[in-house]
């Protein structure tokens, strides 16, 4: 069905559904106090890290870092996708999900997908019964590729020709075949064919959708490979070949290999090993990773040896550290040179395969060996090199049990104590920060502004207690307009729960924040968050005025204070109380 799914019945849905049954339904929790507990399972431990609250409607694991609602959960657990995760969470408490109007007056996705399945038909149509079949029927024998393994790939044949996927599905299909990339706009009006003379690869999406092609040439054509351009449907940087016939064929995928080609991805199939996947004509991007990881715990990238291999490797390496967080694997498999996977698969046999992808290199072995090979080891200068290369990298690396280890492994490598390395490449964690201003002391104790978000997020009932916000944005504290935001959307959406307020913001960056303050300990008791939340809210109106007074004094100082700001510089300062002390940030 077209269409977003409303963020007004995610919130419902939060308050319906509780995040203990939810998690215990797949992780057995025991109560431990006011919360749940039990070892993670999303990383390896023997001692539960792993808590669950029902208050907060949050998990955390105090070891991997692993956090978030009952979205979150099937996601990472289920490997779901979002809009996939919601529709098992309303399931389970038997509501229905509803969307929003679908976009494009000119034709909705759901008309637009009802045409691929037509075109996809059309194209496997013509490898049965196409009089110049025989082509495209030889050139997959002579791959390997038997009946079987070539309908679970849907594959297909584009024959000769400029206009025979027009005249097949009529003009009244051709503005959307056009709006696809299946046929290219003529000047004079209509179109013609893109793919003429091809073996057809339907690319589909995690949900099995065919939302694009690609086609392998059988004729003399420079482009031996061709993708269907992007459409409403189709995002080549986030799309995989071969990833829904891999969940199809392989119940809980453990491993995925990633590979260059849709070829390579056939044949490893055909061949006994039905993981593989491949980037469409693409790099790997950070959205492939994101993809690869909620599907399977261990990445193997597969590359050719030669220079282009490797430069698309140490691409795929960057974009992957990342993504390094504990639990996940990434490993790196260069074949022998003038081999691909699929002719190294058809030459060795399915478990000489298996077994290079056993031995794959880990990616802090192929991030060091790489590395090393660009300075002199030997030297005291080179080993400081080695580990300047490698700073803007580990730096990317989530903190956490992988990137300790790393910097342990590359302390190995420069001869320098692990413990020293982390501290020499060891970052501030970056805070939302308000503008530069005079720095505002608060007396040695928490930020005003991380307690008042803590205990919004404990208990979002209280924004009704603030009348105003006036002024907040300027005070010059850390996450003095994330506070802003976060009132302002409690007062947009009234009864909404921790959970529903997480998930609304889960696209925006400075949602990693409000998460961070969830995963500490309360040291407020419940019966007096209240007033605890009161005494924060004035400390923020005086703040706020005290930052109004510091414009106002600069601009009369200045000689540029207008009548109006007379009158309110003379009001702030009868009202102005004692000098506010201390300092501190949003993470105290």
């Amino acid at each position: 069905m077209a269409g977003l799914i409303p963020q007004t019945f995610i919130d419902e849905l939060l308050t319906r559904v509780d995040i203990v049954s939810v998690i215990d339904a797949h992780v057995p929790l025991k109560k431990a106090g006011h919360e749940f507990k039990a070892c993670c399972p999303f990383h390896t431990e023997k001692t539960p890290s792993f808590t669950v609250s029902p208050t907060k409607q949050f998990y955390h694991c105090f070891g991997c870092g692993a956090h978030g609602t009952a979205i979150s959960f099937l996601m990472e657990y289920e490997r779901l996708e979002f809009p996939d995760a919601v529709e098992d969470l309303a399931r389970s408490v038997g509501l229905e999900v509803p969307r929003e109007a679908g976009p494009a007056p000119d034709g909705s996705l759901d008309e637009l997908r009802t045409l691929l399945d037509k075109v996809n038909t059309y194209y496997q149509l013509q490898l049965r019964e196409h009089k110049e079949k025989a082509r495209a029927v030889d050139y997959l024998k002579a791959r390997g590729v038997d009946g079987p393994i070539a309908a679970r790939f849907g594959l297909g044949f584009a024959p000769p020709g400029w206009d025979g996927l027009r005249n097949t599905l009529g003009e009244r299909a051709t503005e959307g075949l056009i709006k696809l990339g299946l046929l290219i706009e003529r000047d004079q009006g209509g179109g013609y064919d893109r793919f003429r003379d091809r073996i057809m690869f339907p690319i589909r999406d995690r949900r099995g959708r065919v939302v694009g092609f690609g086609g392998r040439t059988l004729a003399d054509d420079p482009a031996k490979y061709m993708n269907s351009p992007e459409s409403p449907l189709f995002h080549k940087g986030r799309e995989l070949y071969g990833l829904h016939e891999a969940r199809s064929a392989v119940r809980q995928l453990e491993r995925l290999v990633v590979v260059e080609g849709y070829m390579d991805v056939v044949a490893l199939a055909q061949h006994g090993v039905p993981f593989a996947v491949a980037t469409l004509g693409t790099a790997t991007t950070a959205d492939h990773l994101d993809i690869l990881y909620r599907a399977a715990p261990e990445v193997v990238f597969c590359f050719d040896g030669d220079r282009a291999g490797r430069q698309a490797a140490w691409r795929a390496l960057d974009q992957a550290l990342p993504s390094q967080r504990d639990g996940r694997q990434a490993r790196f498999l260069f074949v022998p040179e003038g081999e691909d996977p699929d002719s190294l698969v058809r030459a060795e046999g399915e478990e000489r395969f298996m077994a290079r992808l056993d031995a794959a290199m880990p990616l802090s072995e192929y991030l060091i060996a790489e590395l090393s090979q660009r300075v002199d080891l030997g030297s005291l200068d080179g080993r400081a090199r080695l580990a300047e290369l490698a700073k803007p990298l580990v730096a990317k690396v989530p903190e956490g049990i992988f990137r300790q280890l790393l910097i342990e492994r590359l302390g190995e490598a420069v001869h320098l104590a692990g413990e020293k390395l982390s501290k020499l490449m060891a970052k501030p964690e970056p805070l939302p920060v308000a503008p530069v201003r005079k720095p505002v002391r608060t007396g040695g104790g928490p930020s005003p502004v991380r307690v008042a978000l803590a205990l919004l997020l404990r208990q979002p009932v209280l924004a009704e207690r603030v009348t105003s916000t006036a002024g907040w944005e300027a005070v010059p504290l850390p996450g003095a307009d994330l506070l802003v935001r976060v009132l302002a959307q409690l007062g947009e959406t009234p009864g909404v729960n921790t959970a529903g307020l997480l998930e609304r913001w889960r696209e925006d960056p400075e949602g990693r924040h409000l998460h961070r303050l969830l995963e500490r300990d309360d040291p407020v008791p419940d019966s007096g968050v209240e007033a605890e939340f009161d005494g924060t809210v004035c400390r923020l109106n005086d703040l706020a005025r005290e930052a109004r007074l510091d414009v106002l004094l600069a601009e009369a100082g200045a000689g540029t204070l207008d009548q109006a700001g007379k009158k309110e510089l003379q009001r702030l300062l009868q009202e102005r109380g004692p000098t506010p002390n201390g300092g501190s940030s949003l993470d105290e």
